[in-house]
């Protein structure tokens, strides 16, 4: 089965991703990104995959996956049953991590991390609890106190003497490969004209579907329909202008993420982030000026 390509989105103003989800979660299932994924597990126990590896996980679980490689836990819950928080997740890109190292000449034993997680690194539970504080605050950390975190993570794993490497030696990842899936042309194509109008038939067609073809699969792949989809990146870019801009007016960060009605954005925005984007703003302000008044 060809993996599905999910779309990480690092918001302006920050170097890497930082987030955590529950069980069962939309991007629960087996997939590939052009990021590094540093994924620990919380809670559960279940079956990984990463690469042709395939292995039983518990909480304290603690891989590094390098770009393209496909992964998935899958943990082992009753009919029903849901946890709300399942792990936490740091993702990075290639050219972030390696312009860091050329700054921070001191990071270059990170390098051997990396070039290990390319085939999936598993590292101790031992490591695993050393750096499992610092993740947990790293998902709400903001400025400087994310890189102070950041570099803090990645010397543990540098130091780290017990890695294994899990997917084999002869497994190489095919970006290229995945990539003529239909869906995964179509994850790409939102991704890089995500601001710009389109719509179903457009994607369906980019696919090799019908459009009622491409909806069921759509679905399938992404655990959602295409509009909803659609909606949570641009309602997360959304939040990306107004954490940046502060100048900026509501009506143009509107249009400029792709919404062509004020009304549906606030509409969407709402049922997104539980508030009206001015509100967002709002406290966006009032938390800057109570970090600067600590």
């Amino acid at each position: 089965m060809e993996p599905d390509l999910e779309v990480v989105q690092i918001r302006r103003g920050e170097s890497f991703k930082a987030w955590s989800h529950g069980y069962p979660f939309h991007t629960v299932r087996w997939h590939f990104h052009p990021e590094y994924e540093l994924h620990h597990v919380v809670a559960t126990r279940g079956r990984y995959f990463v690469g042709d590896f395939i292995g039983e996980f518990e909480p304290g679980n603690l891989v590094l996956t390098g770009p393209n490689l496909p992964h998935n836990w899958v943990s082992e819950l009753p009919d029903g049953a849901s946890v709300p928080l399942r792990c936490r997740i740091v993702q990075f890109s290639e050219d972030f991590i390696g312009n860091t190292i050329k700054v921070l000449p001191e990071l270059g034993a990170f390098e051997r991390v990396l070039e290990r997680s390319r085939h999936g690194a598993l590292f101790s539970p031992q490591t695993a609890a050393e750096i499992a504080p610092a993740l947990e605050e790293l998902i709400e950390a903001q400025g400087v106190r994310r890189i102070e975190l950041f570099i803090g993570v990645m010397g543990a794993l540098s130091r780290a003497s017990d890695i294994r490497t899990l997917a084999s030696s002869r497994y190489l990842p095919d970006p290229s490969g995945y990539m003529s899936v239909g869906i995964n042309k179509v994850l790409a194509h939102i991704g890089g004209h995500l601001t710009e109008p389109f719509n179903e038939s457009d994607l369906a067609a980019i696919a090799g579907q019908s459009a009622s073809a491409f909806s069921r699969s759509f679905r399938r792949h992404t655990g959602m329909a295409l509009v909803q989809y659609v909606n949570r990146l641009r309602i997360n870019l959304a939040c990306q202008l107004l954490m940046s801009d502060e100048a900026m007016p509501i009506i143009e960060i509107c249009y400029a993420v792709g919404f062509n009605n004020l009304s549906n954005f606030n509409r969407q925005f709402l049922t997104q982030k539980g508030m009206p984007p001015s509100r967002f703003r709002t406290l966006l302000a009032a938390n800057a000026r109570a970090a600067e008044a600590a």
